[in-house]
């Protein structure tokens, strides 16, 4: 099998538009998994959606598009090891941002 790119994880990032804290400059663009680099692409979107849950509206949000890619030559289907060993360093990460900021990141594992 060939090198391809494989996204691992994709979501959203948001933070109140009030809020100093922006998500690329906040997020690691790389982060190393026992040798294979993973890239945390961050941009900024107009939010997916009109309304949170609870009724506030998005639009007082700023939002961000997280995908994190990884290049490896393995069938994207035997990469959730990969997955949850991302998503336990980023738990620290996203964990320590500021009250006020909200994450959505789903296993994605599609070969782009």
């Amino acid at each position: 099998m060939s090198e391809q790119a494989v996204r691992l994880l994709q979501g959203y990032l948001w933070a109140p538009r009030e809020l100093a804290w922006d998500a690329e400059i906040e997020l690691p663009p790389k982060i190393d998994l026992d040798g294979a680099e993973v890239s945390l692409l961050v941009d900024p979107i107009s939010p997916p959606f009109a309304f949170f849950d609870d009724g506030t509206p998005t639009a007082s949000q700023r939002f961000y598009q997280l995908t994190a890619l990884v290049i490896a030559e393995r069938d994207p289907n035997t990469l959730h090891p990969w997955v949850e060993a991302l998503q336990e360093r980023l738990a620290p990460v996203l964990e320590a941002t500021p009250r006020g900021v909200g994450w959505l990141l789903f296993e994605d594992l599609r070969a782009l």
